[in-house]
């Protein structure tokens, strides 16, 4: 039997999103709304994003491991035209951008098949908002002391990518259910050079998640 570690060392790779995605997503159903519902994110998102990024910028957003998630759909009701999904589940790309194909969506929300790790089709300094919904976590596994050489590697190489797509008024946001003091280091890797808040989502003395928010600092 595979061990705990071995199953979280898994969700690193595509091929373990295209068995899920294969067994679970059919037509309108949904696999799982990971972490946090829009609802829960909403007053979150209102100083973040609606006050910080408001439609009427036509701030670009990518939505960063979109998998089958609504919140695209929510922001494009708040009139977020100009959003990308992005994802190497083939799978579930097919399925999302058919499924908002068929709610008339797929004029404000895009999808590309894309690791996260190498979004080598955006340009440099193009995007707004970059949103991260538990994809950091799923490449963290191993010793939250020591984390493992492919945690470091990969957790890396998609922070710099993350860090060259946005504009330097951009802003990276992630919800994570991993602890603060564990994930800033990886942060803070080679390559990048932000701003770092984290701020507590949930009731106060409740297991919560962490917001990450991120912004690029001048270059010197």
């Amino acid at each position: 039997m595979a061990s705990r570690d071995d199953e979280n060392g898994r969700l690193a790779y595509a091929e373990y999103w295209d068995g899920r995605y294969t067994e679970t997503v059919k037509g309108e159903e949904q696999v799982h709304e990971w972490l946090r519902s829009f609802e829960d994110l909403e007053e979150f998102f209102n100083l973040r994003l609606f006050q910080a990024y408001p439609p009427a910028a036509e701030p670009h957003i990518v939505h960063l491991g979109s998998g089958d998630s609504t919140i695209p759909q929510h922001l494009a009701a708040k009139g977020y035209n100009r959003q990308l999904c992005v994802d190497f589940s083939a799978v579930v790309v097919k399925t999302m951008s058919q499924r908002h194909v068929d709610l008339g969506l797929s004029d404000v929300i895009r999808w590309e098949m894309m690791d996260v790790r190498h979004m080598d089709s955006i340009a440099d300094a193009s995007v707004d908002v970059a949103f991260d919904k538990s994809t950091l976590d799923v490449m963290i596994h191993g010793s939250p002391w020591n984390p493992p050489d492919d945690t470091v590697k990969n957790t890396g190489e998609y922070l710099r990518e993350v860090s060259r797509i946005l504009k330097p008024s951009g802003v990276y946001l992630a919800v994570s259910y991993r602890q603060p003091h564990f994930v800033k280091p990886l942060l803070e890797c080679e390559g990048t050079n932000w701003n770092i808040e984290i701020e507590h989502l949930g009731a106060e003395g409740s297991f919560g998640y962490s917001a990450i928010i991120c912004k690029p600092l001048p270059r010197s």
